[in-house]
């Protein structure tokens, strides 16, 4: 029997049939590209819309205000802030005009606010019909992370798919956050898909670091860290699922936690990819100071937020914890043996220690074992277990930001491609190679395996931790702030922040330090442990940071987030008395 009257009935015969077919999806996407830059330039038109109505809004409530000092409304610490608002020396309206005015000047140097929440005034009308004031945030402006749902507002993700559908309601945060009395006024920048340390999208552009233009200011929750850093916002919210408050906060000169991963809900919070569990995202605040992390906490950690979210334990801030005096038995490391830390990363561990131990503390050497199992196969293998499938879901018809990196590329292979590229590559670039064969989609038993491996490892290093009699970890952090562009290219530099993700430690970043001279000049030998693709644009990205901040890493053991917090406020305390030890003048007064 013939073919051709099977594929061509209607008198089409077999090859016309193909090229009618060929031309029906050219023409699909055709349409579909059609309608990713159609949205596109409707959420730029958006952007622009929201800025302009946010300087108009600037400009009204300067002229309603026409006596207040802005800059010491912004020079106020979070607490100062507080305290005056509840006083009522200083009205909500004067603490969002002063920091919408600033949040708009900068963004329009560094772009990182993508939207402005325009109901924070309905809000302030809101609040001065009450007749007591309440919440321990009352009249405070709050920034948020551009993934927090926002009623009637998108969240993109910087991806053209997710413009268009304007939240339904506000996410659960957002609401404790509104009950405790804050005003939400900015949603926030983050790279495209949320999975870079970078800050880039085809959306809303490039934000830059404050503090030099020619760096990154960290990701994911980078329009944050940048916001924060320029004065911009006092508070703000990030999530965290491999850095992404910490790398922002380090970056950019100010506090970050990441909180134990079920510790606040994440309930209206939008993912590029649902359903993931071996390795889960924690929603954490970032500030300028540690005191300020704090009070955040406090407040979202209340009786709202559980019947809001039965989900999230009902453990409200542990003030006996946040508050001891004993001193602390620490544990520490300058290196995690996987990354080399720069100079200036290790003489900031070395130099903390020293105070740490000044003020009566005790230091122990610690190192977790296994940490190239834990970020060659174990992370990698639990967030791409379906060999990428549902991440690269989110790029069809897109264009890929330069700040991914070669990360679609890589997914993009087949299982048999990685493979065989593993093999080829282990003799000289063992960890990328390792890399490769770990983004391999993978059976439900395979799955419950490696599920089962992360939570042996868990233990393991508990285990490790609680030999030692350890009540928190000091770490290096990945700082200073890389080149543009670079964390795209140093994926292997995670290593000291994705561990306590994988673990799902409470970790905290604290500024201590900046680059000096001394540290640039060493770091032209820099060559790596492994002296593979990695190492050496990790080693190019640090090069030229004088004067920029240098962190440390803080880490408790899950669901202490407050003894956490005590011990940044004590990494915090030290550093900063040091620094006014050594600015003092020498000789009589």
């Amino acid at each position: 029997m013939s073919r051709e009257p099977l594929l061509g009935g209607c008198g089409l015969g077999g090859a016309a049939l193909a090229s009618c077919l060929v031309a029906v999806a050219v023409a699909l996407r055709f349409w579909v590209v059609r309608g990713r830059r159609q949205a596109l330039h409707k959420a730029c038109s958006q952007q622009e819309a929201a800025l302009e109505a946010m300087g108009r809004s600037v400009g009204v409530f300067r002229s309603q205000n026409p006596g207040l000092d802005e800059e010491t409304v912004l020079a106020l610490p979070l607490a100062q802030l507080v305290q005056k608002l509840k006083n009522q020396e200083l009205s909500p309206e004067a603490a969002l005009c002063s920091y919408l005015g600033k949040a708009w000047e900068v963004t329009k140097e560094i772009n990182c606010v993508t939207s402005y929440l325009g109901d924070c005034k309905a809000q302030l009308a809101e609040g001065a019909q009450q007749p007591e004031v309440g919440g321990l945030l009352y009249g405070v402006p709050i920034s948020l992370k551009e993934c927090f749902q926002y009623k009637d507002q998108d969240s993109t993700l910087g991806l053209c798919r997710n413009i268009g559908f304007p939240a339904m309601e506000d996410s659960v945060v957002v609401q404790v956050l509104k009950k405790q009395g804050a005003i939400p006024f900015v949603h926030t920048n983050v790279p495209q898909s949320m999975f870079s340390y970078d800050c880039s999208n085809p959306i809303f552009g490039r934000t830059l670091n404050p503090l030099n233009s020619t760096k990154s200011p960290g990701g994911s929750s980078g329009g944050e860290g940048a916001l924060i850093a320029s004065g911009g916002s006092i508070l703000g919210l990030g999530t965290d699922i491999g850095g992404s408050i910490r790398f922002p906060s380090a970056f950019c000169g100010i506090c970050g936690l990441k909180p134990t991963s079920g510790r606040i809900s994440k309930r209206g919070m939008k993912n590029c990819v649902d359903g993931q569990l071996g390795v889960l995202t924690s929603v954490g605040p970032m500030a300028r100071d540690v005191s300020s992390l704090a009070l955040c906490l406090r407040a979202l950690l209340s009786e709202d937020m559980f019947l809001l979210d039965p989900t999230v334990p009902p453990m409200p801030f542990r003030e006996a914890l946040y508050a001891g005096k004993k001193p602390l038995r620490i544990g520490y490391y300058e290196s995690d043996g996987y990354t080399m830390p720069s100079p200036s990363m290790k003489r900031a561990v070395l130099e903390i220690k020293a105070l740490l131990e000044a003020a009566g503390h005790t230091l122990v050497p610690f190192l977790p074992s296994n940490i190239s199992y834990a970020v060659e196969k174990l992370i990698p293998g639990a967030l791409f277990s379906d060999g990428g499938k549902a991440f690269l879901e989110n790029f069809k018809g897109e264009s890929v930001d330069l700040c991914l990196g070669d990360l679609t590329i890589i997914l993009r292979m087949p299982n048999w491609i990685k493979g065989l590229l593993s093999m080829l590559l282990h003799p000289l670039l063992p960890r990328l190679a390792n890399f490769l064969s770990s983004l391999k989609s993978r059976s439900a038993g395979d799955l419950w395996n490696l599920h089962h491996e992360i939570e042996k490892y868990r233990h393991s290093v508990i285990n490790q931790w609680k030999m030692l009699d350890l009540d928190v970890v000091l770490t290096p952090m990945l700082s200073p702030a890389l080149t543009i562009n670079y964390p795209g290219k140093a994926t292997g530099a995670v290593s000291y922040t994705m561990l306590y993700n994988c673990l799902d430690f409470p970790a905290g970043v604290v500024p201590v330090s900046t680059v000096t001279q001394e540290d640039e000049k060493k770091l032209q030998k820099y060559r790596g442990y492994f002296g593979d693709f990695w190492d050496l644009k990790l080693g190019k990205g640090l090069k030229n940071s004088v004067g920029m901040p240098v962190a440390v890493q803080c880490v408790a053991l899950p669901w202490q987030e407050e003894l956490c917090l005590r011990f940044m406020r004590e990494v915090e305390r030290v550093s900063q008395e040091a620094r006014k030890q050594t600015s003092r003048p020498s000789g009589p007064y």
